[in-house]
């Protein structure tokens, strides 16, 4: 099954389209990762992407389609895969059309003043990536995995979340319509959890379970 996982910046849909990824053992491709990978690395996309993201914007729609392109060509997506972090427009959606079949959209579906809370609050490990809320450190500022050191991403801070939600809201809302119209979006409410979330899901993918496509 190929599936596009949609919500605001830190709904979620990350880790729920990892879970589904070791579920269903489809690759998870995420557009963030990927940029992410190429601005470590300092390649010229790279730099063209920190540009974008560091002011809590969107990747121009015609670099983002072509990495996307390259990525669902490769062998392990013959089967299927999940979609995290794209389409973000219309405009991407319906070039995505032009490459590849969707069968399900996701949303996941949350109360944008959480949202706000859980991104502010989000400090990442500056060696191995690892993510972690104050709500759970108990003042701790280090990795309980590789003891780097906590930090809060560019992207993470009041000013720059406020401008990505603002940014969702004009462009990528109007992708709930456009799949709604074609029959594939489901909504998922986020409340009561990861694992609760992630029941949701499946339950709502489950007349594919169900006819054994996996």
């Amino acid at each position: 099954m190929n599936i596009i996982m949609l919500g605001a910046p830190g709904a979620g849909k990350g880790t729920q389209a990892v879970r589904l990824s070791e579920k269903y053992k489809i690759p998870h491709i995420s557009t963030g990762d990927i940029f992410r990978k190429n601005i470590k690395e300092q390649t010229p996309i790279g730099l063209v992407a920190k540009s974008y993201i560091d002011k809590g914007q969107l990747v121009p729609d015609e670099v983002t389609v072509n990495i996307v392109k390259q990525r669902l060509e490769e062998k392990d997506c013959k089967n299927g895969y999940i979609l995290d972090g794209f389409p973000r427009t219309v405009y991407q959606a319906e070039e995505l059309d032009k490459i590849t079949n969707i069968d399900k959209v996701v949303n996941i579906d949350i109360e944008l003043t959480k949202l706000i809370k859980r991104l502010t609050g989000r400090r990442v490990c500056s060696v191995c990536g690892e993510s972690f809320h104050i709500d759970f450190l108990n003042g701790e500022t280090t990795c309980n995995k590789c003891g780097g050191i906590l930090i809060q991403r560019k992207d993470d801070s009041e000013e720059t979340i406020n401008n990505r939600i603002n940014v969702y809201s004009k462009q990528t809302l109007p992708l709930i319509k456009f799949y709604k119209r074609q029959g594939k979006l489901l909504n998922i409410v986020s409340e009561g959890g990861i694992d609760a979330v992630q029941e949701k899901i499946v339950n709502s993918l489950k007349w594919w379970i169900n006819n054994d496509l996996y």
